[in-house]
């Protein structure tokens, strides 16, 4: 996805506020071997791209001044009550440099497991998204989970589960294997299913 911006020389809040009524809004673009870069990007095209799910994840080609490079959003602010961008950041990647990054979870087959069907079962998603460890071109857009295997003896699934495309791996930071997905069966349909 691409995002046009230009270079801005003022700084400041009153700065800014100038630039929201004229329909622009300030950012920021830092890393890689280049200074940090005052942004100005146009309003509606912006808020249009942050509704796609995918701009959230994806290498973004960032052209300032019509130079172009390879970006990510690492964060942005919203107004509290209207519908309007304050604030963008960016971050410069190298394509041979692993890039962190929070990826969707896309989960399906959940309504046809034998825990939804046969028992009953309650489903809850734990998280909607998981951050992600890989290469700039290995950056996957989302990562499918598939729940058609939840059952009576198989009730949750869990990071070390996902089938993770190549290249793309999940740090652990010393955490556990974290539970993604949980199934609830009541009691009596599982205590039936256990004396079959």
């Amino acid at each position: 996805m691409k995002v046009v911006a230009t270079s801005r020389t003022e700084q400041g809040s009153g700065a800014s506020r100038r630039l929201r009524r004229a329909g622009q809004v300030p950012g920021i673009v830092y890393g890689g071997n280049s200074q940090a870069a005052a942004i100005a990007i146009e309003h509606n095209p912006l808020w249009h791209a942050l509704q796609k799910e995918k701009f959230h994840s994806s290498i973004l080609d960032l052209e300032i001044d019509g130079k172009a490079e390879k970006a990510v959003l690492r964060d942005y602010q919203m107004h509290p009550y209207k519908q309007q961008i304050l604030h963008m950041d960016f971050q410069r990647v190298d394509p041979t440099q692993k890039v962190h990054m929070l990826v969707p979870l896309h989960y399906s087959g959940h309504l046809e497991s034998p825990a939804v069907k046969l028992y009953a079962g309650q489903v809850t998603f734990v998280a909607n998204q998981i951050e992600v460890e890989c290469l700039p071109a290995d950056l996957p857009e989302f990562i499918a989970v598939d729940c058609s295997t939840l059952d009576i003896t198989k009730r949750s699934i869990h990071v070390t589960d996902l089938q993770l495309p190549a290249g793309v791996s999940i740090p652990n930071h010393g955490q556990d294997d974290l539970s993604l997905v949980t199934v609830k069966i009541k009691n009596a349909a599982a205590k039936a299913a256990g004396d079959e």
